[in-house]
């Protein structure tokens, strides 16, 4: 690309101001930022702390993108993309010219089809429903819940979990409805799912797995605000609530790129340039689809923002080959935090080898899944030494040591 390149990013999250702001240190590069939501980039990954109290808004703010060529317009919206006439076309009118467009427009929280969640012929939600998702989601719950709010979080997955912990911290009575087995059962086997449950009750969470939410429950229709009351599950068993936190996942946001006529399957699909099928339109982060698989993680969109810099910066030969993510988290609250490490294929096929140590005494759990030489994950909970050791072995890929497996549960050192 020339030195007098004009890049137009759509979307002012993590994935965007990290490409903006390794743009902005290179000569000759005019970034754009458009971005809908009016605040400033913050971090999304502390969201639940800030819910929780633990934090001020402000202090998960990300750094500004130095430099005088940079344009950030928050508040905007992205209405359409002119291919022929190489421009964005905005909601306040603007039509932003660009040599090459990047796509990071994120992801939308996941609304299920309940009844009741929509009034015939509006698409605001009932008072006292909220999705969490966005700053905006934050600010309004940390307005709306207090100390004894009866609440419930829909959704025990990673979002989910953090959301009720951090209600909970506030003084709500939460309960937690967890369609599957387990809770987040994409990162956490049988074993460690059910210590994070003794956990979160310790907070006063009050735990509901395998129960399907059938509808909820709302004031009077004659009302001019609906306000929710309660939730009905699937065997008619009733929840009250005046608060009710939507935690059910997210999707990719593609609306823009499909209406451009790319090439869309779950996300924006991306090659190892992160280019679309268009040559000048790019895309990272959550809407992004990279050889079949759509990451929805902060560290995935910080390596893809790094990869894509250098590309529109005419580095040669610089390629994104997929990411390899290790899930690190504190639960802060209650007698002690629980530290939790979770990264690859927690779930054993047949023939694999699974080392187990249990330690109550230490609050410890740790559980490898091993197929031939080479370690495909695990899970870490309460103590986490050695997680560094038992990473770096699962990103190398490379064939385990001959010594007897147990030992990459004994080993200590590395983390």
């Amino acid at each position: 690309m020339s030195s007098e390149s004009r890049v137009v990013i759509v979307g002012g999250g993590m994935a965007g101001a990290r490409l903006a702001q390794q743009l902005a240190a290179r000569a000759g590069t005019a970034v754009t930022v458009i971005g809908d939501e009016p605040h400033a980039p913050y971090n999304r990954v502390l969201l639940a702390e800030v819910l929780g109290g633990r934090y001020p808004a402000d202090v998960i703010a990300l750094p500004a993108p130095a430099g005088e060529t940079v344009t950030w317009r928050t508040g905007v919206r992205a209405v359409r993309i002119d291919r022929d006439e190489r421009r964005v076309v905005c909601d306040d009118g603007a039509l932003v010219p660009y040599d090459a467009l990047v796509l990071a427009t994120g992801s939308n929280p996941v609304l299920p089809p309940f009844h009741g969640l929509f009034e015939p012929g509006r698409h605001e939600l009932p008072r006292g429903v909220r999705a969490f998702r966005t700053l905006d989601d934050c600010l309004a719950l940390d307005t709306e819940v207090r100390d004894g709010t009866p609440a419930v979080v829909i959704g025990g997955g990673l979002l989910g979990v953090s959301a009720a912990r951090a209600l909970a911290r506030r003084g709500a009575r939460v309960v937690l409805a967890q369609q599957g087995e387990r809770l987040m059962e994409r990162q956490l086997d049988a074993g460690s799912s059910a210590l994070l449950r003794e956990h979160l009750e310790t907070l006063g969470v009050e735990v509901h797995t395998e129960c399907r939410v059938r509808q909820l429950l709302l004031s009077d229709p004659r009302e001019e605000h609906r306000q929710v009351r309660g939730v009905q599950l699937a065997d008619g068993f009733r929840l009250d609530a005046e608060q009710v936190v939507l935690a059910c996942g997210v999707r990719p946001r593609t609306g823009l790129a499909r209406a451009a006529g790319l090439t869309v399957a779950r996300g924006i699909v991306i090659d190892d340039e992160l280019r679309t099928d268009a040559p000048r339109i790019f895309a990272l982060g959550d809407c992004s689809e990279h050889r079949g698989t759509v990451y929805g993680l902060a560290g995935a969109a910080q390596e893809q923002a790094d990869v894509l810099a250098r590309v529109l910066s005419g580095d040669d030969g610089v390629r994104y080959s997929g990411t390899r993510a290790l899930t690190r988290l504190t639960f802060n609250g209650g007698a002690t935090p629980l530290d939790l490490a979770s990264f690859g294929e927690t779930t054993p096929e047949p023939g694999d080898d699974v080392v187990q140590l249990a330690d109550a005494t230490r609050g410890a759990y740790r559980r490898i899944v091993v197929r031939g030489d080479r370690l495909m994950g695990g899970v870490l909970l309460g103590d986490l030494g050695g997680v560094g050791a038992l990473a770096r072995a699962w990103e190398s890929d490379d064939p385990l040591p001959a010594s007897p497996l147990l030992h990459l549960l004994t080993h200590d050192g590395g983390s």
